[in-house]
């Protein structure tokens, strides 16, 4: 254990900026009691697609994913007794959901139903009736949905943010406001004898330049297993490793009778057999989400189907989300000196594999050295940044990042793909580094002529790995298009003035009667649908939308009375303000 402090003068200024702790501790969390939670769904064979804490797309998971054996409409109940606290329903993320808070101190959630009670939905329409609003979010009165254990207030579905049909379940901490691991707590025992399964693992050295952390490119090592718990380096050497650098494990989970990969819960590392590095995903905030960008290697996790795991504690990422954490997880051995290195992943249901290497001590000719950089500027994390250079300007807010940077940016040479559909309006700059994230939105602004026909279709874009064009959001006004975005990469001015697509998948000459639902498929070359409107003889109803499946639907007889052959309207407007409607009379029954 010694020489993981054995640091040189050349990299006491980045083990200052990662301000050296012993230890940490994850905050403590209500302790569950399984006895009082039943299971929350019936009529499902009791497999599982996704485990709580898993790495999303700039979120942890919140919840645990149920399978419903491929169907919508199964019976969800109530896991506890107490009362329907809030009800949601959304375009994206949960769809339509219901929370329901306990006497025990806890909150659950079920999202992506398919539809509530009979009770709840007569609620819900009188809400959006009233508000004429298609998003609804309604806090309600202890007194007003009581539930017992075991007894239904939903049907499962595929609604929101889903692609495919499943019960999104989440157990909460009222007196946190923490989200619970409900695996880990034995509230649900899948069916699991798999062990996680290690893919590979990474290092990466890290100097300073100006004050600023640089970190190499990371090498990586290709590992195989010796039995079902145990891996092995498939090289014979030691990893050589410098004067300050830090791993970063690979792999993922899986469950008894499914193909689904799961995320891990426990992550360990131990140098010459002492543990110095721990990671467990217990519970967490919802304001502490954002920062998986920081537990996991983002570069690498970006395009993984796997866990990429970083086993060090950025500056600017939480310690209490690690339960050991010595050095922030940095190591360090002189030239030529040897040690161990264990990593130990575990999963919710207690099982762990294991990988030992041997590591040695490079040269000190052969340490990473950041190269010189004196164009770039120095972006501290803990102070607001604004730049302004060749019409664009950046504003990147204090505690936006997880540490410090050198900043660039440039015009980008690379041609855009070709798309009659889109006006490009200013040159392509590339801002920063697109493998860096970021916590907090920044600010861009971009200075360019727009034809007056355009300036209200104008809107901040980039390009996919693909080349494909999209929007980014942001607005013309006074010269510029400016809007806040949440990554760096590649960023310009472009115009749409195509309107969204709205394709009816029924025939008007069907007679509509009350209980008719009609689906049309729905679209937009760009930006993205915005809003949906719809009338039935005038009258607002609200528009059930699926924006992955691109489907909108409409109940027009739910809402109102339809009379003799009503008229049905759909306005859909997309991200720059382009307007599609669809108009249709029919006959009654």
């Amino acid at each position: 254990m010694r020489h993981l402090f054995s640091l040189s003068r050349s990299i006491r200024s980045f083990v200052l900026l990662l301000a050296v702790s012993a230890s940490t501790q994850i905050a403590p969390a209500q302790k569950l009691n399984p006895e009082e939670f039943c299971y929350p769904l019936k009529n499902v064979a009791g497999y599982y697609s996704a485990n709580f804490g898993e790495m999303r797309s700039n979120h942890f998971h919140s919840g645990v994913d149920f399978k419903t054996d491929g169907a919508e409409g199964k019976p969800v109940v109530a896991a506890a007794d107490g009362y329907v606290s809030r009800i949601f329903c959304s375009s994206g993320g949960y769809g339509r959901a219901l929370y329901l808070t306990h006497p025990n101190g806890t909150m659950t959630v079920y999202a992506h139903l398919q539809r509530f009670t009979p009770e709840i939905e007569a609620y819900l329409k009188e809400h959006r009736l009233r508000q004429k609003k298609n998003r609804a979010d309604i806090y309600c009165d202890s007194t007003l949905f009581r539930v017992r254990q075991g007894e239904e207030i939903g049907r499962s579905g595929n609604s929101g943010g889903s692609y495919g049909p499943h019960l999104h379940y989440e157990i909460r901490d009222l007196k946190t406001g923490r989200t619970l691991n409900p695996i880990a707590a034995k509230v649900i025992l899948p069916k699991d004898q798999i062990a996680p399964y290690i893919f590979r693992i990474h290092y990466v050295e890290v100097d300073t330049l100006r004050g600023v952390p640089i970190h190499s490119t990371p090498r990586t090592y290709e590992v195989e297993k010796v039995d079902d718990k145990n891996y092995k380096l498939k090289q014979s050497e030691p990893i050589e490793v410098g004067r300050n650098g830090y791993f970063i494990f690979e792999g993922s989970d899986r469950k008894d009778d499914v193909s689904n990969t799961f995320g891990i819960y426990r992550l360990r590392g131990f140098w010459n057999d002492v543990c110095y590095f721990e990671y467990r995903m217990e519970g967490f905030r919802f304001d502490q989400t954002r920062y998986c960008n920081a537990v996991s290697y983002y570069p690498l996790q970006n395009t993984s189907r796997n866990e990429v795991l970083r086993m060090c504690c950025l500056e600017g990422n939480r310690p209490e989300l690690y339960a050991t954490l010595k050095n922030r997880g940095i190591v360090s051995l002189g030239a030529s000196q040897r040690a161990s290195l264990k990593i130990v992943a575990e999963d919710d249901s207690g099982n762990l594999s294991q990988l030992s290497v041997s590591v040695i001590g490079k040269a000190d000719e052969r340490l990473f050295r950041a190269k010189t950089d004196t164009l770039s500027r120095v972006v501290n994390r803990l102070e607001t940044f604004r730049h302004e250079e060749d019409n664009l300007q950046v504003t990147i807010p204090a505690e936006a990042l997880y540490e410090s940077i050198l900043y660039r940016q440039s015009r980008s040479t690379k041609p855009l793909r070709r798309d009659t559909s889109v006006v490009v309006l200013s040159p392509v700059y590339r801002v920063a580094d697109g493998s860096i994230p970021l916590h907090k939105p920044m600010q861009i602004s971009i200075k360019c002529f727009v034809p007056k026909e355009l300036q209200p279709h104008a809107t901040l874009a980039s390009r996919n790995r693909k080349g494909q064009l999209y929007a980014l959001g942001g607005k013309w006004q006074h010269g510029r298009v400016s809007g806040s975005l949440s990554s760096f990469g590649e960023i310009f001015v472009a115009a749409d003035t195509i309107a969204p697509r709205i394709t009816p998948q029924f025939r008007t000459e069907e007679a509509l009667g009350e209980k008719s639902r009609l689906r049309f498929k729905v679209g937009d070359n760009f930006s993205g649908i915005h809003s949906l409107t719809a009338l039935v003889n005038g009258e607002w109803i609200p528009v059930e939308y699926h924006p992955i499946q691109g489907i909108a639907t409409l109940e027009p007889g739910k809402y109102h009375p339809l009379g003799e052959n009503p008229s049905i309207v759909l306005r859909i407007t997309d991200g720059c303000g382009n307007t599609a409607q669809w108009r249709g009379s029919f006959p009654s029954r």
